[in-house]
């Protein structure tokens, strides 16, 4: 679709005439469109002239300028008319579209302006965001950069605050069971086991008796063991046994 004149970007308004709602259809919508007071209907196209000289639509495919097209439609809710620029027969340049919905006609926008209001929000929203955050921005010197929400303070208020521990037990409490096992130790006194020296020291000698090998076991031990000559003695006796010796 070609560009729109601005004069003509009529993006912000719409048009109705309650009294021709009932009757829109296929063939009536448009001399709805045609009405003196719809400001999207251009007074000098050719469909005025066609109107004025009480000629049939077909006769718009053998003029040259402005007409309207019924382009799409689908009772009784919705129509489509096509604004386009006639230079022959067969050839027609799209200038505007439009849509009745309900009877309320509606200048469908161009792709650019489609765009051009998308990348306009974006970037709104994208500046509202970044001047939100820096209204939480602080800083000092002594602590630097850090965030302080509004928001912050009511959220710790609207916290429950917590409660503070209980003690274990109470002053009463400790007492009263003080006195209550000081009570149960008089009715039931603890028995204390005596344990006699004399007969555990009895027993630990019978212990180590037992543990003691017998001396006849020791004597023997003692006479298998050879007897070793000290260092640098000569060994008496004949030479065959000193060879064994060796």
């Amino acid at each position: 679709m070609a560009a729109v004149d601005i004069r003509d970007n009529l993006l912000g308004i719409s048009w109705v005439d309650s009294s021709w709602i009932p009757i829109l259809n296929n063939g009536t919508v448009l001399d709805y469109f045609s009405e003196r007071s719809n400001p999207f209907y251009d007074r000098t196209c050719n469909n005025e002239v066609v109107k004025m000289q009480r000629l049939t639509l077909d006769h718009l495919n053998q003029m040259v300028g402005v007409e309207y097209i019924l382009l799409h439609a689908q009772e009784p809710i919705l129509f489509i008319i096509r604004k386009q620029q006639r230079q022959s027969p067969t050839q027609a340049i799209p200038l505007a579209d439009y849509y009745i919905i309900a009877g309320v006609i509606y200048q469908a926008p161009d792709l650019g302006t489609v765009i051009n209001s998308r990348v306009l929000t974006a970037v709104h929203g994208i500046q509202s965001a970044f001047d939100e955050a820096m209204s939480y921005c602080r800083y000092h010197p002594s602590k630097g950069y850090w965030w302080h929400f509004k928001d912050q303070e009511e959220r710790d208020k609207a916290k429950p605050k917590t409660k503070k521990k209980e003690e274990a037990s109470s002053f009463f409490q400790r007492q009263r069971v003080d006195a209550l096992l000081l009570e149960l130790r008089q009715k039931f006194p603890p028995k204390f086991v005596q344990v006699n020296v004399k007969s555990c020291t009895v027993h630990i000698e019978q212990i180590k008796k037992e543990q003691e090998p017998p001396a006849e076991v020791v004597v023997k031990q003692e006479e298998k063991e050879p007897v070793k000559p000290p260092q640098g003695a000569t060994p008496k006796g004949p030479p065959e046994k000193r060879m064994r010796l060796q």
